[in-house]
């Protein structure tokens, strides 16, 4: 099968192309490279992945880059993705994360594409209406409270519109907060990412709120399952992708530090301590969150399956991994 990932040179993108590699398929990866990397790459370049740099915004540049691949199935996962960003550039979000995914649905249109997968937000798109009962099902009006929440919204609602009015074959998959190797430690995204290189480095971590805000873990492979499953499948609408289970950031805490602690001497160095230090809440951001992936169990046949400890274990043994081994003075 053709496939053409964008975002793929990102943290799930291309964990997302190294799974189309392995299943057979031929693969074509569009990305910037704005905060994808081109060592996430390695493996599924290897493999025979194409890799075509370029932007979303770019409208004649998507439609030549779709008219030439002619792929049966788009996985749209490029997009800004910062919340913080979002609240301070609103224009920019929209511009990438609205015009973007319209140019990406038009090109693919065009072209006559098999099936069209979103990936949205389960994090960021219900927020924390009087009516939000966790975990949070798809049947729930949204109301998001920052823009990156709603520009994926809007997403959502473009390929309802394009599915009433042209049959166009598409399903968006909000997915909860997604952590494994290489997730970058770099910007808000990845809590875990961040927190677990302060943990190997020996260094305490900074929360921002008083850490009993909640969100919903899941571990990469465990998405990946359910982002190939749903892409062999007709299933249409809104389907959550999370484990249905609020972990708080002090919680979350807890267990990276217990997860190095079993490492066994290539953990964070003897006698870290991992106490957090707390800063202001930043606006935006929501205080509890779990995402109900019960639609997922019913039509997609998919759960996770991977503990929270053993995820945050493998994580952190893949940070030392790739930067050649954890040593400390």
């Amino acid at each position: 099968m053709k496939t053409l990932v964008t975002g793929g040179a990102g943290f799930i993108g291309s964990h997302l192309t190294d799974a189309l590699i392995e299943r057979g398929d031929e693969v074509t990866i569009l990305d910037n490279l704005s905060t994808g990397k081109l060592e996430n790459l390695e493996s599924a370049l290897t493999g025979g992945a194409v890799l075509i740099e370029g932007d979303i915004t770019d409208r004649a540049f998507v439609e030549a880059t779709l008219e030439k691949v002619r792929p049966q199935t788009v996985f749209h996962l490029a997009a800004q993705g910062e919340v913080q960003r979002s609240i301070t550039e609103p224009a920019f979000d929209a511009t990438v994360n609205v015009v973007g995914t319209i140019n990406v649905i038009e090109a693919s249109k065009a072209v006559g594409i098999d099936r069209f997968v979103f990936a949205s937000t389960g994090g960021a798109i219900y927020g924390e209406g009087s009516n939000l009962e966790l975990p949070a099902s798809e049947e729930i009006t949204p109301e998001p409270l920052c823009q990156y929440g709603l520009s994926k919204f809007a997403g959502e609602q473009y390929l309802a519109l394009y599915r009433r009015m042209y049959m166009f074959n598409s399903v968006s998959l909000r997915f909860g907060n997604v952590y494994g190797p290489r997730q970058s430690p770099k910007g808000e995204a990845g809590a875990v990412a961040i927190f677990g290189e302060l943990l190997m480095a020996g260094q305490n971590p900074t929360v921002f709120g008083d850490g009993t805000q909640t969100r919903d873990f899941v571990y990469i492979d465990d998405l990946i399952e359910a982002i190939l499953t749903a892409s062999r499948t007709d299933v249409e609408g809104q389907i959550n992708l999370g484990s249905g289970e609020e972990t708080s950031i002090l919680d979350l805490l807890a267990a990276l530090h217990e997860a190095g602690l079993s490492l066994n001497g290539s953990g964070p160095p003897e006698g870290t301590e991992f106490n957090p230090a707390f800063d202001r809440g930043r606006p935006g951001e929501v205080k509890r969150i779990a995402i109900n992936p019960g639609r997922a169990a019913r039509e997609l046949g998919w759960n996770p399956t991977t503990p929270l400890e053993d995820g945050l274990a493998r994580t952190l043994e893949a940070m030392g991994t790739r930067s050649g081994g954890i040593t400390h003075a």
